[in-house]
């Protein structure tokens, strides 16, 4: 017996090092997307300052572009979200709504709200997709299409929308979200410079609480619900700091599906959005990534910082669960159909740099770190750890995360500062500390739940409920 409560003891022992090693690893790369994320934040913010967006227009000239925006069961936002749209600051660009088979209102919204009408549009590429039941177009707004197609989920609507687009250039995003005025003349800025440009990523914000009119975001503050606040902070933490970082590092795998755009003709070669996972985003760009490294073409994939769109975000801990199970699952998924690329030098710094991290510390990370406290309370509790690894533990696990929190609400501050109110900026702060103390553990049990989700194979993208965005009398939709 005495054996085996050794053994125990030191498999416990041996368990809990795993874990403090994986948090040290983990805080590493956080720490150091955060360092390049800030110097990359002051090179682009000197640039920018000497820039003149639209004297680069009127003397470069830019490509028109198609807005993508998928619907399903979109009632509560639809038209407030086309609205913000059709607003935007662009010279040439086309809207292009896609209803996947909504069961709600959505197409009835947008049929009064724009008076569509049945319109003719012939189709460019041939992805595989649902059948298109008809297409519409607005006779307020000419340069808005609305496809009527079967049910067949997000990335097919995608894909249907990539065969009807007819310009050299598309941005993908969900029809709840709402774009800056000038967000379309930031995001298409990489491929001004650089032909090679194949895709880009803009940062994405929540929305809950702020105040619309007329399309436009006229008021800008942090949510009342708290989940919400919390996201706010992820939000920071993640664009800011992380895809900032791998940006600069020339190691973006993953451009947010709320805000990218593409461009058209090497999304097509690639064979379009992969209808067979919920991480659809992800896997366009790696495979984006795979195709050109394998065919050595050259290709670059940026993400801009300030190009925003702003998205609601769940209120609820149920839907807020449902949508981290789906996003571990989407990552399980995409890392596992592309694991050649691991550690493989056919794949330069991606294989060898960001797809380890991703496949070891976001896609393994919740079975190591769930468990690790656990394996770290049983520890005190049976008195077998030492204060010398509490510390430590306590160091890296929160610590460490509280600082690179606090640091990423710094970067916003130092930079765009979205939330003009001192108050919201100190809650931010406030909020920077608290979260680990329960918040995160809470995201890390809704992730492990994805790698168990994905594990079985679970498929679907689960109901997600929206309660639409605040908005005060403006403009009409004609």
């Amino acid at each position: 017996m005495t054996i085996l409560v050794r053994l125990l003891e030191m498999l416990l022992e041996g368990f809990n090092y795993l874990v403090l090693v994986y948090f040290l690893s983990l805080n590493f790369f956080y720490l150091l997307t955060t360092i390049l994320a800030f110097f990359a934040l002051r090179r682009y913010a000197r640039r920018m300052e000497a820039v003149d967006l639209q004297s680069l227009i009127a003397k470069a000239g830019v490509p028109p572009v198609t807005l993508f925006a998928p619907a399903y069961n979109e009632e509560a936002t639809c038209v407030e979200s086309i609205k913000a749209l059709l607003a935007l600051n662009y010279p040439e660009y086309e809207v292009l709504v896609i209803n996947d088979g909504s069961k709600d209102s959505t197409m009835e919204q947008l049929t009064q709200a724009f008076d569509l009408k049945p319109a003719a549009r012939y189709k460019v590429a041939d992805i595989a997709a649902a059948k298109v039941r008809s297409i519409y177009q607005s006779d307020f707004h000419p340069n808005l299409w609305v496809i009527d197609k079967e049910n067949g989920g997000k990335a097919d609507a995608l894909n249907v929308a990539i065969n009807y687009c007819r310009t050299p250039l598309f941005c993908a995003m969900d029809a709840d979200s709402i774009l800056e005025r000038d967000a379309l003349i930031r995001i298409v800025r990489p491929f001004l410079e650089d032909a090679s440009t194949v895709a880009a990523g803009g940062i994405i914000r929540i929305v809950n609480d702020c105040t619309l009119v007329g399309g436009t975001l006229t008021d800008i503050r942090l949510p009342k619900n708290l989940w919400a606040k919390f996201q706010v902070l992820e939000y920071l933490r993640a664009f800011l700091s992380g895809r900032m970082g791998w940006s600069a590092l020339n190691a973006t795998l993953i451009i947010s599906g709320a805000f990218g755009m593409f461009k058209r003709s090497a999304v097509v070669a690639v064979g379009g959005y992969a209808h067979d996972t919920v991480g659809e985003d992800m896997e366009l760009v790696v495979k984006l990534h795979r195709y050109h490294l394998e065919r050595k073409l050259p290709y670059k994939i940026s993400y801009v910082p300030d190009p925003v769109a702003w998205t609601e975000c769940p209120e609820s801990t149920k839907i807020l669960g449902r949508q981290r199970d789906r996003w571990q699952r989407g990552l399980f998924e995409v890392l596992a159909r592309h694991r050649v690329m691991l550690f493989n030098p056919r794949y330069g710094r991606i294989g060898m740099f960001a797809f380890p991290y991703f496949y070891f510390l976001e896609m393994l990370g919740p079975a190591i770190e769930m468990p690790g406290y656990v394996a770290f309370l049983i520890a005190i509790i049976w008195g077998s750890v030492s204060y010398t690894y509490m510390l430590a533990f306590f160091v890296v696990a929160i610590v460490f995360g509280i600082a690179l929190s606090l640091f990423s609400v710094a970067l916003e501050e130092l930079t765009f500062r979205r939330y003009p109110r001192t108050r919201d900026l100190f809650q931010l702060f406030f909020l920077a500390i608290i979260e680990n103390f329960g918040y995160r553990q809470l995201t890390i049990y809704w992730r492990m739940h994805g790698f168990i989700s994905a594990l079985r194979k679970v498929q679907g993208w689960g109901i997600m409920e929206r309660k639409g965005f605040k908005t005060t009398t403006g403009a009409s939709a004609k």
